[in-house]
């Protein structure tokens, strides 16, 4: 089982991440992207599917046409783990 990391980690964690905030109200980490169109957003919401699947580790999120709010948490850890790190680090390599 994933270990939870500590704010301190997260916060270290963050400033390699352009754009990944803390959650307000649990232990998780957000982004939201925005894309020309639906075509584009669904895209890149496939691409990360399939990670998803690779990793065995999935996303809560949110589409509504050309947005997309991606939310990141180990409910195994009870909050963030390295693999919600790692999975935020490769879903940066995908935005188009």
């Amino acid at each position: 089982m994933p270990e939870r990391l500590t704010d301190t980690e997260i916060d270290k964690a963050l400033t390699e991440l352009a754009g990944w905030t803390k959650a307000q109200d649990r232990s998780a980490i957000t982004k939201s992207f925005k894309f020309k169109n639906f075509s584009q957003c669904w895209a890149f919401m496939s691409r990360i599917a399939l990670l998803a699947e690779k990793m065995n580790h999935h996303p809560e999120w949110f589409n509504a046409y050309n947005s997309l709010d991606i939310c990141l948490t180990t409910h195994d850890a009870g909050g963030v783990s390295p693999l919600d790190i790692e999975m935020a680090t490769k879903i940066e390599k995908f935005k188009p």
